[in-house]
């Protein structure tokens, strides 16, 4: 099967179901900034030497997955909720407080930087917070299931601690912002 099938040269693309929107419908920039941020953890990933955090990154990959394929499934074609479920983002809230549990207390804004599965991490966290103003824009014109919003909202916050918690895995001082005088 070859990848190429040509019918999108016109700037349409297909959703599954069948259904053609121009691609960029809100809903294509919804599930194509999730699959985007899902590049972003693997790339991430690729760059941790830590099992624990790759572990989980590649859980999220796969809940990303997920979502995104919800996103991209023309709306009535008897779409079956997407996967996630509160467990999911009580996951992330455990995975949180256990970082948080290990680290200095925030008293500065920081920079990205300093190593660059650090700035991965970051990267990762404003392409989630993107993912997230998409879905928003998306669920202000049709309906998306709130698991999908509170999942990429708790996933922002995890990426941000999972920086922080690299930092100090890897020993490498976190870069403070200095705001000018």
């Amino acid at each position: 099967m070859k990848i190429y099938t040509k019918t999108g040269d016109a700037g349409e693309t297909a959703l599954f179901g069948g259904k053609r929107l121009p691609k960029d419908d809100l809903r294509i920039e919804a599930y194509g900034a999730v699959d985007e941020l899902n590049a972003c953890l693997g790339l991430l990933r690729d760059h941790l030497t830590a099992e624990e955090p790759r572990h989980h990154l590649l859980t999220i990959q796969s809940q990303l997955f997920t979502a995104g394929a919800y996103l991209a499934t023309a709306p009535g074609k008897n779409t079956p909720a997407p996967a996630l479920n509160d467990a999911d983002i009580q996951a992330l809230e455990q995975a949180m407080d256990d970082m948080e549990a290990r680290l200095e207390p925030l008293r500065n804004f920081i920079l990205p930087g300093g190593h660059p599965a650090i700035s991965y991490g970051h990267l990762a966290r404003t392409v989630c917070r993107r993912a997230e103003r998409r879905v928003v824009s998306l669920a202000q014109a049709e309906e998306v299931p709130e698991i999908i919003l509170r999942y990429l909202n708790r996933l922002s916050d995890y990426l941000f601690m999972l920086t922080r918690f690299i930092a100090k895995d890897m020993d490498v001082a976190e870069i403070l912002w200095q705001p000018r005088s």
